[in-house]
């Protein structure tokens, strides 16, 4: 049986020697780069609506049947301001990045936090199969622009009192004035 460092060996080996990497990632990788969307990471940055809505964790949150828009988008704004923009770039990206950087390479991930375009790789090079939480598209699909929406998003947390935004701030589509969603693939965050 080859030990785990053999492993590892072998795979660094591997890519030396080829000319093309293609990397799939997801949710597990994030995890073994320490985030998680449970725990101490969740508790300490999420108390305000752990308290009120009783959250366990940031994946069930997006699940859950908030009462208004002001409150959903509270809570959006909060988690994708914390796991998008206010991240830094992990070890382990960064790790990964240095192996295949020379590399003719391409990242198909279903992570949607960007952390490997954090990480150095280009944006060109990765597809995001479930979106990206940085942007913005029509509700009601009637137009095919996306827009990004850090700004927006950094305005929402710094506004949220008592778990609520402003009703000004819930995002409108410019074109046809329907609701805006987070660009995510079946998103249940309409």
């Amino acid at each position: 049986m080859i030990s785990f460092i053999e492993r590892v060996n072998k795979l660094k080996k591997a890519i030396e020697e080829t000319e093309y990497v293609l990397i799939g990632g997801g949710a597990c990788l994030s995890a073994a780069a320490g985030l998680e969307y449970s725990g101490a990471r969740f508790e300490n940055n999420f108390k305000e609506f752990t308290d009120k809505y009783l959250f366990t964790d940031m994946y069930s949150a997006t699940s859950y049947p908030f009462e208004t828009k002001e409150e959903k988008w509270a809570y959006f704004a909060k988690h994708i301001q914390f796991d998008r923009f206010d991240e830094p770039p992990t070890k382990l990206y960064k790790d990964i990045y240095t192996l295949i950087k020379k590399k003719d390479y391409f990242v198909i991930t279903t992570n949607v936090d960007s952390h490997f375009e954090k990480a150095g790789f280009e944006k060109e090079r990765i597809f995001e199969v479930q979106g990206n939480y940085a942007n913005l598209q029509c509700s009601k699909g009637c137009h095919k622009k996306i827009y990004y929406s850090e700004d927006l998003f950094t305005q929402m947390v710094k506004e949220t009192k008592n778990c609520k935004i402003p009703t000004a701030l819930i995002p409108k589509c410019p074109i046809c004035g329907q609701s805006m969603v987070i660009n995510l693939r079946l998103s249940c965050r309409r």
